[in-house]
């Protein structure tokens, strides 16, 4: 059984944000839908690791893959964007295989794939995709992709719907184990280890030297007030850096860029040269933008999160010479730079996926053609990897506890290296420098792969 909706580009998203300032208007309808905070209790407690979750029956396990519908407003921005396939195809290409291939705990995938409508996001919107989920279908697990607000994850796991987590968003340590074992993430790193790790490369590129103050655009979120108070502030007084952080309201476009505009008056009176941002692709996007309109001008510190592919595709949105010495980290190579940069496929893991899809005749041409196919075969593949030995007791703690045994024998088609183990709720666990190179107007990898934590 397999159920098909809507074809989406849940990138998008995450690039919905990066539109000029004149566009604000035709982002009106998508405006939530971005990276944000989670807030959210759902403590969960001791659960059970023997007998079967919800959504699994003797011989099948169901699993729903959202999706993001924002076509309508790429059209009318008129966005360039690689075309991404057919997601809903996809998902039916992992169900195939991975049914094929002893299926999840022995058990047959039935795999639903839901569109979610962007202009719609809501808390409340966010509750009934929930519903739909975890009543309607009755999955054991979700694949969410562009689940910003801060009551969805914890309404799966109130649920005990094991969530692997395929959006760039900020899940934390104090989030993960807030709502283990519900929450998982099988491509992107914990964001603390990444902000240890955007804050360690930028020191050893230089970004920082004969500098004394940084400006630090940061989503007003409770993880990324965490995260900068624990982690940046500490480093940045260690560097002899004083931070200009400026807060953005990311509610709405109309507190973004009252914010990002804000930002950029105040940091060029404080004469800052050097800004980094903290919490999603959209401020970089809009701010770069908004910062050319305020004649104010810096080196930029971007990472994956910021989308730096969308950056350079887009230069009649985002001004050019403003990525003129931009710097940062890289863990997501079909939004960070092009084939050329870094041949395709390059890894194991991206190769395993590109069989799989192969299989159903579908074909990518460029890396980032498989954006979204990536992260659905991650999840898929880390499900069925974590299940192979559980057998009647198919539920999430079982599976969070087979999941972690899998050490570095899961590793991310969309990064580089994997590493699972004791406490760790994310298994991408590899990153790149990063610069922007002037004579392709393209970001570029500089040096090798670096791991997020110790193996």
């Amino acid at each position: 059984m397999w159920v098909r909706e809507r074809v989406h580009d849940w990138s998008l998203a995450l690039r919905a944000g990066a539109a000029a300032v004149a566009a604000v208007v035709a982002f009106a309808g998508c405006s939530s839908v971005m990276p944000g905070a989670l807030d959210g209790g759902g403590a969960t407690g001791d659960q059970p690791v023997t007998g079967a979750g919800p959504g699994v029956t003797a011989d099948s396990v169901k699993v729903v893959f959202v999706g993001v519908d924002l076509k309508a407003t790429a059209s009318v921005t008129g966005f360039k964007t690689a075309d991404a396939g057919d997601p809903a195809r996809q998902v039916k290409a992992l169900e195939t295989w991975v049914n094929a291939n002893g299926g999840v705990a022995g058990r047959k995938m039935v795999a639903v794939y839901r569109d979610y409508e962007a202009a719609d996001d809501s808390p409340a919107a966010e509750e009934r995709l929930c519903n739909q989920v975890t009543q309607d279908d009755k999955a054991f697990a979700v694949v969410l992709t562009g689940q910003f607000q801060s009551n969805a994850r914890p309404c799966y796991a109130s649920r005990r719907t094991l969530v692997l987590d395929a959006t760039l968003v900020a899940n934390d340590q104090t989030t993960f184990t807030k709502l283990a074992p519900y929450l998982w993430s099988a491509s992107y790193p914990d964001y603390d280890e990444f902000v240890r790790a955007f804050l360690g490369s930028l020191e050893q590129q230089q970004y920082f030297a004969g500098k004394t103050k940084a400006g630090v655009v940061a989503a007003d979120t409770p993880t990324n007030r965490s995260a900068y108070e624990r982690l940046a502030v500490p480093e940045l007084k260690r560097l002899n850096v004083t931070p200009a952080v400026a807060w953005i309201d990311t509610t709405d476009l109309g507190t973004l860029n009252a914010g990002l505009n804000q930002a950029a008056v105040d940091f060029r009176a404080k004469g800052v040269d050097r800004v980094f941002f903290l919490g999603g692709a959209r401020m970089a996007s809009f701010f770069l933008t908004v910062a050319a309109a305020q004649s104010f001008t810096a080196r930029y510190a971007l990472s994956s999160f910021d989308n730096p592919s969308f950056l350079v595709n887009n230069p009649a949105t985002i001004p050019k010479e403003g990525l003129e010495g931009a710097v940062g980290i890289g863990f997501n190579p079909s939004q960070d730079v092009p084939d050329s940069a870094y041949p395709f496929p390059g890894t194991d893991a991206e190769r395993a996926c590109l069989k799989v899809y192969e299989a159903d005749g579908q074909k990518f041409a460029t890396r980032e053609n498989a954006r979204v196919a990536f992260p659905y075969c991650d999840a898929a593949l880390l499900l069925q990897a974590g299940a192979r030995d559980l057998g009647a007791d198919l539920n999430a703690a079982a599976w969070s506890k087979a999941a972690r045994a899998l050490g570095t024998g899961f590793s991310p088609a969309t990064g580089f290296a994997g590493l699972l183990g004791p406490g760790r709720f994310s298994a991408a666990n590899g990153y790149r420098p990063l610069a922007y190179d002037g004579g392709c107007g393209c970001f570029a990898y500089q040096g090798e792969e670096v791991p997020f934590a110790a193996r």
